[in-house]
């Protein structure tokens, strides 16, 4: 007992000493940590926050959780299509981009830093829509100015293409390496990074190479993917290896890897887009490209310029509506869409049967007209834009819908065939400071061109279908549109409709969509249903849509079980209002994928803050993933 006394005071006393020294190691740790952040604050430049190795180490373990790091745990899923919170949210249509977009913004991203990541995990878990093969655009609106701006890397046509290049066969504008044109994500990426990004740019590919690299499990919806595409994923070498490497393609849940395009990312994010577009990374996609018969060149890539302008606005229903201007196609044929049904002059004519019939007709007239437009740094397209652009021309179209019929398509006046643009993924991002990046990105088709570089394991865009061809005629549909011919360096005309919501100069929403030609009706209907109609954001999202291509003159409504079970279909009311006035009605298994984020602010107002005597309120933010896809939304 005496011996347990005497010993007892000493314990205590190294205990002590032990619980001190662990509490000066954890408060020196803090300091430092407070000094590297102010280091940071106070140097503010890339450069100087690059050379800070300890800072960017700090910034690395702290941006890419463990979990996110081993493939083991990329099948991470959120229990819900919505996810809400004060901070900031990601909607992506994968569950683990959306929780590597948050991950950036928890460590203080700003929203472009998490596009970054977002864009490049997409890429690699959903190489059928998406890559850095691609290209895409980006709207960027900034909390402290209130601008927006519109970031267009889009593909470009090679300096070697010609309007009659497939004139001799068509299928090359649709597959092959010939479909290629100039790949842009990288350089838009890069682009709107350097002006509004807060961390290391190498940073941000971190969890990316980790998914292709170390593998990444196979989810439902590119399992899906596979299986179309299997007979084309067999055929080409580069697709075979990665995604049938044991002669079949890989099933949901089995895990995929693709080594080479983790190397092509690290040596990207070490050099910067350097690698890619005059350095090693280019080359050997180049002479990829030009084995399977392309015709890109490293000047090409040398060549490729970000088109970064003021984001095109829209003013309508009480709403300001931010997007790209051509050539995407998607933010004047929206303005057109809704001009019309707000030439109504009351939000109660959006409701309903009868609003589902004036909405549909206005499609069929936007779309008559979308197909004079094209790349305006190669034709003039001042008129239609403009046209599409303004309440009065809605309005003198507003007059020429009858609520009680519809018309043959010549009615519409369309002029020329349409482009029926495929595939392509879309998130939306909004930070804790109310920046908000809404970005479409695509390869075109599914599996773009159907050929995969071997040696950088980039997917190869066939971009170029999306252009217009003389040739490309037949007698059952329009001539094509001379606006949208190939030139060299030129744009083609695109569906993509990213586009940021503004009411009072305060954020209430972004939203965007995957599916080509679906792509502007489904942006539409969302918007519609939550901010004109009332729907609650899931709702908005979740509800049956219905799309028109105008020829055929045919509705196309939903009718589907998408992956989680739920089956979606327009109403038998609907319908039956819809054959009563004419409409020729099918049913599709398909369609877009949209994204959305709403901000609800409610007073008094307890978060603000100021930007230059600007006052920026913050609100609630609700984020969804479209449910027909396997993508969840994030938070912190």
């Amino acid at each position: 007992m005496g011996e347990h006394n005497i010993q007892t005071p000493f314990l205590n006393s190294a205990q002590d000493h032990k619980s001190k020294r662990r509490w000066r190691t954890t408060l020196w740790f803090i300091i430092s940590v407070i000094a590297l952040l102010f280091i940071y604050l106070t140097i503010g430049s890339k450069s100087s926050v690059l050379a800070l190795s300890g800072w960017e180490g700090l910034i690395k373990s702290v941006q890419v959780d463990e979990a996110l790091r081993s493939h083991k745990a990329t099948n991470k899923v959120q229990p819900s299509d919505a996810v809400e919170s004060f901070e900031a949210v990601v909607a992506a249509d994968d569950s683990r981009c959306s929780e590597i977009g948050a991950s950036v913004l928890r460590a203080g991203g700003h929203a472009v830093d998490a596009a970054v990541s977002v864009a490049l995990c997409g890429g690699v878990v959903n190489p059928m829509a998406s890559g850095i093969g691609g290209g895409g655009f980006m709207v960027v609106r900034s909390a402290d100015t209130l601008q927006a701006q519109a970031f267009d890397f889009r593909e470009t046509a090679p300096s070697a293409a010609s309007q009659n290049m497939y004139q001799n066969n068509l299928d090359d504008k649709y597959s092959g390496a010939l479909s290629m044109g100039v790949p842009g994500e990288i350089a838009g990426l890069y682009k709107a990074w350097l002006q509004h990004g807060r961390m290391p740019w190498k940073t941000l590919f971190q969890p990316a190479i980790s998914l292709a690299k170390d593998g990444f499990i196979v989810a439902p919806y590119l399992a899906n993917s596979l299986s179309t595409y299997a007979a084309g994923i067999k055929k080409d070498p580069g697709l075979r290896r990665v995604y049938a490497p044991n002669g079949e393609v890989l099933q949901a849940g089995e895990t995929c890897y693709n080594y080479e395009l983790g190397l092509s990312l690290e040596a990207i994010a070490e050099e910067g887009p350097e690698a890619f577009y005059n350095g090693t990374v280019g080359e050997k996609l180049i002479n990829d490209v030009r084995s399977a018969g392309g015709i890109l060149t490293m000047e090409d890539l040398r060549n490729y310029e970000v088109k970064v302008t003021d984001a095109v606005e829209v003013n309508t229903m009480g709403f300001k509506i931010f997007g790209m201007p051509p050539p995407s196609s998607g933010t004047l044929g929206l303005a057109l869409v809704l001009n019309i049904l707000n030439s109504y002059e009351n939000t109660n004519d959006a409701k309903g049967p009868i609003g589902l019939h004036r909405f549909i007709e206005a499609l069929k007239h936007m779309f008559a007209l979308r197909m004079n437009l094209g790349d305006p740094d190669f034709v003039d397209i001042s008129k239609t834009a403009s046209e599409m652009l303004s309440p009065s021309f809605a309005k003198k179209i507003q007059q020429r819908i009858f609520d009680n019929t519809t018309f043959p398509s010549e009615y519409y006046m369309p002029g020329w065939s349409q482009i029926e643009d495929h595939g392509t993924s879309h998130f939306c991002i909004v930070d804790a400071d109310r920046n908000a990046v809404s970005m479409t990105t695509t390869v075109n088709y599914p599996f773009g061109g159907g050929i995969l570089s071997p040696s950088t394991g980039i997917v190869l865009n066939n971009e170029m279908g999306d252009f217009s061809a003389p040739t490309e005629i037949s007698p059952d549909s329009l001539p094509p549109s001379p606006t949208n011919f190939i030139s060299p360096n030129k744009r083609p005309l695109s569906s993509m409709t990213p586009v940021i919501i503004v009411k009072g100069d305060q954020l209430v929403g972004v939203i965007g969509g995957s599916g080509g030609m679906y792509i502007i009706p489904a942006v539409i209907q969302v918007f519609l249903n939550h901010f004109i109609l009332g729907m609650e954001p899931l709702d908005a999202v979740q509800s049956p849509r219905v799309y028109h291509k105008l020829i055929p003159n045919v509705v196309y409504y939903e009718n589907w079980t998408v992956i989680d079970g739920d089956h979606i279909e327009l109403s038998d009311d609907r319908k039956k209002f819809l054959i009563e006035r004419g409409h020729v009605l099918q049913s599709k298994s398909g369609g877009a994928v949209s994204q959305l984020i709403v901000q609800t602010l409610k007073k008094p107002f307890e978060n603000r803050m100021s930007y230059n005597h600007k006052q920026v309120l913050k609100g609630m933010l609700t984020a969804i993933s479209d449910p027909r896809k396997d993508g969840r939304p994030a938070a912190y």
